[in-house]
């Protein structure tokens, strides 16, 4: 799908007209993957445009780039400034944020420091991330035969653009085989995560979600929910599980900024509980949209509005 082209958007301090935003065929991020980035959604609400969860987005963005020793040259208090800003001046009711951090023009080299930190913020409408029926019919998912990075060679709590190349292969084998999305292993064999979202599942009225340790994002929609579960009285853990588990699951369901909570109606084939999105994955995803489209009362400061 196309890009919804917006006017602008902001680099290094300007806004540029979106044709004009354009960055040096041997810029240091083109040849090595040196970049960090957040996925943000703005919803449209009563009360008007809001970001859910700005500050935590704001703070990984930072957190990425310390992780890969990029000194980012604004401040958080610009940045988050500056995402206001460009849906403001895009006048968006509601869209997708992405920022982005990279090295830039300078030299080549796998040595990065002499090159320049960049920023850059982009915005745009952006529908449902797995397809407009996904949020209520789920989707059909595969094992990927492509593991998650192992611990300390590439580091999955940092939110870099050099990650979502395991990300691609793992995508795109799922494409391929006519399944939406890919479930990835970690280097153990353990459950971790799908190609650009997290992943829980419900047994026996429990829901269970990987730990960081099983090379995941710590995902901010992943952080959400959790915190929903408590406050809906369910049983929520963080816990190493097998493939196998996965087909013997209730109800299984990813989490993302873009993907929302979105049901899986199968994996490997094989049919989910009942193949169609469960009564508690129906009740996170109620209370998570609620909160984000300004429905229920924000208890937890998650809604910047614009």
């Amino acid at each position: 799908m196309p890009f919804n082209e917006a006017p602008y958007i902001w680099m290094d301090g300007k806004f540029i007209k979106w044709k004009d935003a354009k960055i040096h065929i041997l810029s240091h991020v083109i040849h090595y993957g040196s970049s960090v980035f957040e996925g943000i959604r703005a919803y449209k609400t009563r009360k008007g445009t809001a970001i859910f969860r700005l500050k935590e987005h704001t703070d990984r963005l930072f957190n990425s780039a310390k992780i890969y020793r990029m000194k980012i040259p604004f401040s958080k208090k610009v940045i988050t400034q500056a995402m206001l800003q460009t849906i403001r001046r895009n006048k968006h009711k509601a869209c997708y944020i992405r920022p982005i951090v990279y090295r830039g023009y300078n030299q080549l080299g796998v040595n990065p420091f002499p090159c320049p930190v960049n920023v850059t913020i982009a915005t745009w409408e952006w529908g449902k991330y797995l397809g407009p029926e996904a949020l209520e019919r789920g989707v059909d998912v595969m094992v990927s035969s492509w593991n998650r990075m192992a611990p300390n060679t590439f580091p999955a709590m940092a939110k870099a653009g050099a990650n979502y190349m395991n990300s691609q292969l793992i995508k795109m084998e799922a494409i391929k085989y006519g399944f939406t999305e890919g479930i990835a292993l970690d280097v153990n064999g353990f459950v971790s995560e799908g190609s650009g979202e997290n992943l829980f599942i419900v047994k026996d009225g429990k829901v269970i979600t990987p730990p960081l340790g099983s090379t995941i994002l710590p995902g901010i929609t992943r952080d959400s929910v959790i915190t929903i579960c408590h406050e809906l009285g369910i049983d929520v853990r963080e816990d190493m599980f097998l493939r196998e588990f996965l087909y013997i699951a209730d109800e299984i369901f990813f989490t993302g900024s873009a993907a929302e909570v979105t049901p899986i109606r199968s994996v490997d084939m094989i049919k989910i509980g009942k193949g169609k999105r469960g009564t508690i994955t129906t009740e996170i995803q109620k209370r998570y949209l609620a909160y984000a489209n300004a429905e229920t009362e924000d208890t937890h400061n998650w809604l910047t509005y614009v």
